[in-house]
């Protein structure tokens, strides 16, 4: 692993793009202390100690993971990258309904460029939205937050915000350029391991005895053993092409075979879902009634159940509205393949849709797993550091695309990757 590093620093367009990569995260951390003008930081800090979503946890607190700390502070980069993310999903969606959105992204590089404009134009409009709403609602529910009016303060807080995501998302695009890896990932990736000192900071004032270090290691250890073996298990219909003659040429005779990854939709699913359970406890704590805080806590048997169904429903969801079996199904009849064993045509369609199916399942499980992992961790340590879920997922998501580019450019160069013994899924 290290010899590997060595190697790929001594590749000097490598090397620039590492540097340039760590730079730009530096501008990122650096961005994440500069308050939006007119805010109080430290009566703002103790107004979410009261509402008990500062570090503890709590709806902001699960928001905050992702920002990298940006809204505890509430930084110019408090909205951070969550409206490009929302932009990016919302217009996916709609490009399996729109058949001009769906067309355009078989155009080739010009194609995807126009999707890509139009997801920012989305992303411009849902920042200046979500920053208006969070300013306003700000200004009208805490007392001695703001040192000017709060409509001056509406305003300038929500033009801040909003270069502060327009400046977050150029800097990805470099990163993706110049850098390593996805620009806008490995910004979310920074955020979330940001936060690891902070949770291991909870863990030491906790006051954990020698089994519940072992019960907390052993669950970080196989937390991300499951997720580096689902993100990259995926389930191959083998597909064989026939033979044709065109001309003095035979084409075809050659085998191949369809990937359905295990866990295709990533992390929306938990991230749709939690955005639904997490409304009505924001509600129960603005009306301040205590039957309705128990009731819609998430720390509540009932939410928790919620939750789980949630994500399971959302998954089913997401791969029925991004994969569509028929689609692949002509293409493949199209160019002349077809699956041993099934006709092609409809039958080709339905086995396709069933493999589909039981592979949605399992990575359903593995998502509500990981989800409530926390619940679990903290049921038995007794100490709230949300180990586990959205943040580890993405986190070692991100870590394994990093890993396999660095890897391309070192195979590039004839020199061994980071793996001496076997594959790298993405190198395959």
């Amino acid at each position: 692993m290290w010899k590997a590093l060595r190697n790929a620093m001594k590749i000097p367009e490598v090397r620039d793009r590492v540097i340039f990569t760590f730079l730009m995260l530096l501008v990122f951390r650096l961005g994440i202390y500069v308050p939006v003008p007119g805010i109080n930081i430290k009566a703002w800090g103790e107004a979410l100690s009261k509402q008990g979503t500062g570090l503890a946890g709590g709806v902001l607190s699960f928001y905050d993971v992702f920002t990298g700390g940006a809204f505890s502070r509430f930084s110019v980069f408090s909205m951070s990258v969550t409206p490009y993310i929302n932009a990016s999903i919302i217009m996916q969606l709609l490009a399996s309904i729109i058949p001009s959105l769906k067309e355009l992204l078989k155009e080739g590089e010009e194609g995807r460029k126009k999707f890509q404009h139009y997801t920012k134009n989305l992303t411009l409009g849902l920042a200046a939205l979500q920053s208006f709403v969070v300013s306003f609602g700000l200004a009208n529910s805490y007392q001695g937050i703001i040192a000017v009016n709060r409509w001056l303060f509406s305003f300038v807080s929500t033009v801040s915000l909003v270069a502060g995501t327009m400046f977050l998302l150029w800097i990805g695009d470099r990163i993706t350029e110049k850098g390593i890896g996805n620009g806008v990932s490995i910004l979310i990736f920074a955020g979330i391991v940001s936060r690891y000192p902070a949770y291991f900071r909870t863990a030491v004032l906790g006051n954990l005895n020698i089994f519940g270090w072992i019960f907390l290691i052993a669950v970080a250890i196989f937390m991300v053993v499951a997720i580096i073996y689902v993100q990259q298990a995926e389930r191959r219909i083998k597909i064989e092409y026939a033979t044709r003659m065109v001309g003095r040429r035979i084409y075809g005779g050659t085998s191949t075979y369809l990937p359905i990854k295990v866990n295709h939709s990533g992390v929306i699913p938990i991230i749709f879902a939690w955005a639904i359970v997490s409304i009505p406890e924001a509600i129960a704590q603005i009306t301040g009634a205590q039957w309705a805080v128990k009731l819609f806590s998430m720390q509540s048997p009932l939410m928790i159940i919620i939750y789980a169904l949630l994500i399971f429903f959302f998954t089913y969801f997401y791969s029925v509205v991004v994969i569509d079996p028929k689609d692949i199904s002509e293409n493949i009849k199209r160019y002349g393949g077809f699956i041993p064993g099934i006709r092609a045509g409809k039958p080709t369609e339905e086995y396709i849709t069933y493999v589909l199916n039981r592979v949605t399942f399992i990575g359903a499980i593995f998502l509500v797993g990981i989800s409530l992992l926390p619940y679990l961790v903290e049921g038995i340590t007794r100490v709230n550091i949300w180990l586990g879920g959205t943040s580890a997922l993405i986190a070692v998501g991100v870590a394994l695309d990093i890993a396999q580019q660095l890897e391309a450019h070192l195979i590039m160069r004839n020199y061994e990757g980071f793996v001496k013994k076997g594959k790298i899924a993405g190198r395959k």
